[in-house]
């Protein structure tokens, strides 16, 4: 079992928090935003240092599902002083919308640039078992529902086949003169998806959206995994 899923074992959690995802998605090659988790203001600031300004921060905890809503995200954190500012400011306004939630820290992360925005999953079938899941990411994810599914585990094939079977595959050909997104990239990502989830059979869930396609590669910005009940 992956030493991240046995330590959240361990306290009682079941699911990792975006910190955890993301170092368990990195250690499978998948290509994920750097990012480090800070406990105090000071280790906002080391963090921010050693992976370069600007970067985003944003609060972590398992039970905040819309961190923007209450003021658990602030982007385009430029220097030391205002790092330091915006821990105690998210963590004020986090402690007062919701007092009672654990939070394991602040995420420090790098600023990205905005690309063309998807979503890779995967979920848990009672019939087939592990399912990967491609479509359009961000708001579109949930008012276009334009996503594509396959069975774990992929091979080569399915990733294309998975990328090309959306409706909105035209944006990621470069549709109204933008330019294309680096499709083998992506197929790689997919498939580096796939290969963790079945390496991870604890993993029940997963969500990385969104995911930027860029015209030289992918970058997943956020990631979320859900562990499966200890006794299955």
């Amino acid at each position: 079992m992956n030493e991240l899923i046995t330590a959240a074992r361990k306290r009682g959690r079941s699911q990792l928090n975006e910190v955890e995802a993301k170092d368990l998605l990195a250690d499978a090659g998948v290509p994920v935003a750097k990012t480090r988790l800070a406990t105090t203001a000071d280790d906002a600031v080391d963090a921010a240092e050693s992976i370069g300004y600007p970067v985003v921060m944003k609060v972590v905890s398992s039970e905040i599902a819309h961190k923007s809503d209450i003021g658990g995200v602030v982007l385009d954190v430029s220097d030391a002083d205002a790092v330091r500012a915006t821990f105690d400011q998210i963590t004020t306004s986090v402690s007062s919308a919701i007092p009672d939630a654990e939070i394991d820290g602040i995420a420090v992360q790098e600023m990205v640039p905005q690309g063309i925005e998807v979503i890779v999953g995967a979920t848990t079938d009672m019939q087939f078992g592990s399912v990967m899941m491609f479509g359009l990411g961000g708001v579109f994810v949930e008012v276009m529902k334009d996503v594509a599914f396959r069975i774990v585990p992929l091979e080569v094939r399915d990733a294309k086949q998975l990328v090309r079977e959306i409706d909105g595959f035209p944006l990621l050909q470069g549709a109204r003169g933008t330019e294309p997104a680096d499709l083998d990239a992506l197929e790689s990502l997919i498939l580096k998806v796939s290969a963790a989830v079945e390496e991870n059979p604890e993993i029940a869930e997963l969500d990385l959206n969104p995911v930027f396609a860029y015209p030289d590669g992918v970058m997943a910005v956020d990631a979320h995994i859900v562990l499966t009940a200890e006794d299955d």
